[in-house]
Order: structure tokens, then sequence, then C-alpha cells
């Protein structure tokens, strides 16, 4: 299963769904992960989707298309999404999850490997077995 996390130096999850300008992308199997790659969408911070905001189909466009190029990841990790943001994961089977503080990419997948092998929610549990 893949896992994405919005990062700015690639080691933390320290970014917001929107404005992020890159992705980490690891495989998480139940015996462990790898890093897999980094999905740029931008230098930085993701202007085309932040100068976007409040214009309608054309922001929603910019966002449709970041999701669309993130399809293959199960789990999303973020620091904030908007509610549409979040919809449209979901919508394709994707789970966006909140970080309450910045952390690790390394610190959150200890953690999800933790969850899996221990009691993993439903969705969860779905999510791993469609792989």
């Amino acid at each position: 299963m893949k896992v994405a996390f919005a990062t700015t130096d690639g080691i933390n999850v320290d970014e917001h769904f929107g404005r992020a300008g890159m992705f980490a992308i690891y495989e998480l199997t139940k015996d462990g992960y790898r890093f897999v790659e980094m999905r740029k969408f931008a230098d930085g911070r993701d202007a085309e989707i932040e100068e976007t905001k409040g214009m309608g189909q054309m922001h929603d466009e910019r966002v449709e298309e970041k999701v669309e190029k993130l399809r293959d990841c199960k789990i999303v990790y973020l620091t904030e999404i908007g509610g549409p943001s979040a919809a449209r994961l979901v919508k394709r089977g994707m789970m966006p999850i909140k970080v309450k503080e910045v952390i690790s990419i390394e610190e959150s997948l200890k953690r999800l490997l933790e969850t899996i092998k221990k009691s993993p929610p439903p969705w969860l549990r779905k999510a791993m077995n469609s792989e």
C-alpha cells in the first residue's frame, strides 16, 4: 500500500495538502516500509493551487489534478486540508490523516506500522487488503 506525506523537506510531515509542493511516497507492507519516490508539484509551495483559491472551477481543477496524481496512495498525511479536498480524497478511497503537530515521516510510518500489526481500524484493514 502506498502512503503519501505532504512535506517541505522530505523528512517531516509539515505541509497543508493544497499548498504542498511535494509529497514523499512510501510503500508500506505488514513487515515494513520503503521510500518509493518524491512527487513534485512545484518548487516550494504549490502556487497554482494557492493563487486560484476562491476562483471556483479553476481552483477545483487544480486540486483535482493533485488528487489524480496521488490516486495510487491509500493514505495521505498532512498538517491541514480543506473540507472539499478531503472529500475528494475519500471519494477516491484515499484517507487523509491530519497530524496535530509536525512529525517526522519516519515516526509516522513506525506508528502506522504498529497500528497495522496491533489492531487496524476497519478502513485501514480494507486498504491493506485491497493491495
